[in-house]
């Protein structure tokens, strides 16, 4: 396989090398996360829409993206086109399915790079993941997709071939809607697992966040080596489109960033408006990814 075609295949299945000297019997509690520049918002789109897409995704962050390939990235027979996006803001891997969809890929909202598979699949079921798909072999690695109390799901990559991407300038925000059922269960389990950190623990944030004026909701934010995740709890009766924001990306200037991203078909769905420590946006992407787009409020 050629430097080029791992680098496309590593796009296809989340970025996610060792290096050598990690023993698979490292206890549960250990850190396997390895930056969140290897750490990917997961993206399927129609056939079509591909080519467009990718571009809009450079032409509204930056960034660079690896050659567009055809690939079978599931343990069953499957094809899709693959390419990996790199921007500033954030990593995403895009896929363009041209057969049916093997359960249960599609579900997963990203990817994370770790250092050892076998241990961190076993410690996330320590910590109360449960396996949606067993740890499975592709050409250049092993990967396996766990969920999370509440329904989150991720997929966990480890590969033989070591990627170097460059770290990234703002970090982007995995966010998670839950109602109050799961959200203390989903911050233990992610903390553990993560070692990450609540940094914030917002019970009254203004509603108009996600959509519901005069209301209040729970926000809280967690820190770790995969990123950051924000976990915005309520009981989840959302307008659209509320909830289908998967990922935050911070950009310098939103107004910049929307401009741009308007000259290349991307739809503002939530205008621009304050929160507690940004000016934030929701926007659609073509092919339909809809994603936070925010630039953080000076004070």
């Amino acid at each position: 396989m050629t430097r080029t075609n791992v680098l496309i295949a590593v796009a296809l299945l989340g970025l996610s090398p060792s290096a050598p000297g990690f023993a698979h019997d490292a206890p549960a509690t250990a850190d396997y996360s390895v930056g969140p520049q290897y750490d990917t918002t997961h993206v399927y789109v129609a056939p079509e829409d591909f080519d467009r897409f990718v571009a809009s995704l450079t032409a509204t962050f930056g960034g660079t993206s690896t050659k567009k390939g055809a690939f079978q990235v599931t343990p069953t027979t499957s094809k899709t086109f693959s390419q990996l996006v790199l921007t500033p803001a954030g990593s995403i891997s895009v896929f363009g399915f041209t057969t049916p969809i093997p359960f249960p890929f599609g579900s997963e909202r990203n990817g994370y790079l770790v250092t050892d598979i076998d241990a961190a699949v076993a410690s996330a079921v320590s910590h109360g993941a449960t396996r949606t798909i067993a740890t499975f072999p592709d050409p250049i690695g092993r990967d396996a997709v766990v969920q999370w109390p509440g329904g989150v799901g991720m997929q966990i990559y480890w590969h033989n071939a070591k990627p170097n991407y460059p770290a990234l300038t703002t970090v982007p925000e995995n966010r998670v809607y839950l109602t109050p059922d799961a959200a203390d269960a989903f911050v233990k389990s992610w903390t553990g697992f993560a070692h990450g950190k609540v940094v914030a623990d917002d019970k009254a944030a203004d509603g108009s966040d996600i959509g519901r004026p005069g209301t209040h909701y729970r926000r809280i934010r967690v820190a770790s080596g995969y990123g950051t995740t924000a976990v915005m709890v309520s009981d989840n009766q959302l307008p659209w489109p509320y909830g289908r924001d998967v990922t935050g990306y911070e950009v310098g200037s939103l107004q910049a960033t929307l401009a741009k991203a308007k000259a290349v078909g991307v739809e503002t769905l939530v205008e621009p408006h304050a929160e507690s420590d940004r000016q934030s946006a929701i926007v659609r992407f073509p092919g339909g990814y809809i994603a936070e787009t925010h630039s953080p409020i000076t004070r």
